[in-house]
């Protein structure tokens, strides 16, 4: 944004001492002070102008559009800020706070899970984003008639931003209807890169179809050296499923895990500390060889092995005042130590397990076996994650078949992968591995990770370039909606001119003081 006289604006004026930037500078040029810095160019300044001209009549109509779209963003942020406002000063008794929710559907991403590879992917998408909006200010303008000065980048303070000058006497001239058009046009190139990215990734799947398989089953792109499954699982791994639920593709995968993990949290709150609804048909001989492998301590098994316990058809709870401890000691005379390897390939039993969740009987044992459970410790989860290994062309046809109904044991035979038991934070664990829901359908180098990349970009790009949108439509000083608002203002003839710009400073001083609240809430909800 430029300065114009009184206020910044980011049309500037074309009289010199009216601002601090020049405008009429080289193809390129530069400003360097000790709070501000930039980076001009007029490269652009001719192509833009011709294609504006050239394509007015459509530009016109495009920008049209975009104003009833920007004065209605501007009129719903208003209302959001007002409602925030009232929840902060506790005037309702509702506790429903609007941006708690925007903010976590606006960065799409959890703080704890942040990478440096996100960073790249915001700075590329904050490009992208920026770039459009400034080209909706560029072209509404030239469709107008109105000869761009520069665009220019900046950095105020420790702000970033960029501008499009060019002659503001002229745009005053225009009617107010051309000068909304120019105000609301970045806003609404945002929006349009919003529904582009949206559409992208809708039909990403049949875009790379031709080169990749979606759906099928998530392939693992990396695992994380500080991993629990570092090398258990690697690189190019299909996970097929997870606690006996198929898995299709990396968000089921997340929604799943988020499952299981909400799960073990409430049983903690309930204070059901040996939750024992996850179990096997353990035949009756591999019950009576437990016996002999117990270990001298009464409770425990040796470290190979693992401790279940008899878990009759309802599943055991304890009550909030009897420790974990206490439970297991109780029931010691029913804990056997079995081999996990060997249990996870038996029938399944209880109704802990989301496969057989829908089921009318959560015993589904014959006479000649027992109902066995493994012992959990409090806030770990017992997991079951079946994986193929493509090493040959069998194991990717075996993947393919009906993986519901094949033994992993015949993967285990064939070295194409198995299934194995993980107890732990399942929330941790699913984040320490980067899968992607597509497969390649030839070998090619780099090629796995290509479909993640652009969904990446895409998906970086749509929640940045909506913040900016929205952003851009708070009636605060400096950015866009000042703008609108001014431009909105003289259709209101009613209202004397004196009065209308009393209004407008009331509207941006209130808008900036409470948008200034709540963004410093919000930065406090993701540090904390």
């Amino acid at each position: 944004m430029s300065t114009q006289g009184r206020r910044f604006r980011r049309f500037s004026r074309s009289q010199a001492h009216q601002t601090v930037l020049p405008l009429r500078v080289r193809h390129f040029s530069n400003t360097v002070s000790c709070w501000y810095c930039d980076f001009k160019s007029s490269a652009f300044n001719d192509p833009l102008f011709h294609f504006g001209r050239r394509y007015s009549r459509y530009l016109r109509v495009w920008f049209s559009v975009g104003v009833g779209f920007s004065v209605t963003t501007l009129l719903a942020v208003t209302l959001v800020l007002l409602w925030e406002l009232a929840q902060y000063l506790h005037l309702f008794g509702s506790n429903y706070q609007i941006l708690s929710l925007l903010s976590e559907s606006l960065f799409g991403y959890s703080p704890s899970v942040f990478s440096l590879a996100d960073a790249g992917y915001i700075c590329i998408s904050t490009v992208i984003s920026v770039a459009a909006h400034e080209l909706g200010h560029a072209l509404s303008a030239t469709s107008e008639g109105i000869q761009i000065e520069y665009i220019a980048v900046f950095l105020a303070v420790l702000f970033p931003g960029a501008l499009v000058a060019f002659n503001d006497e002229v745009l005053q001239a225009l009617p107010r209807v051309a000068a909304l058009r120019i105000y609301c046009a970045g806003i609404w190139h945002n929006a349009a890169i919003c529904a582009a990215c949206a559409l992208a990734m809708f039909f990403l799947p049949l875009i790379l179809y031709p080169v990749y398989i979606h759906g099928e089953s998530p392939m693992v792109l990396d695992v994380s050296s500080a991993s629990p499954l570092f090398k258990v699982i690697s690189p190019g791994d299909f996970v097929i499923s997870l606690d006996g639920m198929r898995i299709h593709d990396a968000e089921e995968w997340m929604k799943i895990t988020n499952m299981l993990h909400q799960k073990t949290n409430q049983n903690l709150k309930d204070g059901e500390y040996l939750k024992v609804d996850k179990g096997y048909c353990v035949p009756r001989s591999l019950i009576e060889e437990s016996y002999h492998i117990r270990s001298d301590t009464k409770s425990t098994c040796p470290d190979e092995l693992s401790s279940f316990v008899t878990m009759p058809c309802s599943p055991i709870s304890t009550s909030n005042d009897t420790s974990n401890e206490d439970n297991i000691e109780k029931r010691s005379d029913h804990i056997h130590c079995l081999n996990a390897t060997d249990i996870v390939e038996l029938k399944k039993c209880g109704d802990g397990w989301m496969e057989i969740a829908r089921n009318e009987s959560s015993c589904p044992c014959s006479e000649e076996a027992t109902c066995l459970a493994p012992i959990q410790i409090p806030g770990l989860t017992w997991t079951e994650i079946k994986y193929v290994r493509p090493v040959t062309m069998k194991c990717v046809q075996l993947m393919r078949e009906s993986l519901s109904s094949v033994n992993s044991s015949k993967f285990e035979e064939l070295g194409c992968g198995g299934t194995f038991v993980f107890i732990g934070d399942v929330f941790s664990m699913a984040h320490s591995i980067r899968l992607t829901s597509y497969q390649p359908r030839w070998s090619i180098p780099f090629g796995a990770c290509l479909p993640d990349v652009f969904e990446k970009l895409l998906k970086f790009t749509f929640h940045v370039s909506l913040m900016l949108a929205l952003l851009n439509s708070l009636p605060v000083y400096f950015l866009d909606g000042e703008s609108i608002l001014e431009g909105l203002l003289p259709f209101f003839r009613l209202i004397s001119s004196r009065k209308r710009e009393t209004l407008l400073r009331s509207f941006l001083l209130g808008g900036t003081c409470i948008s200034l609240l709540l963004f410093v809430r919000i930065l406090l909800l993701f540090i904390l």
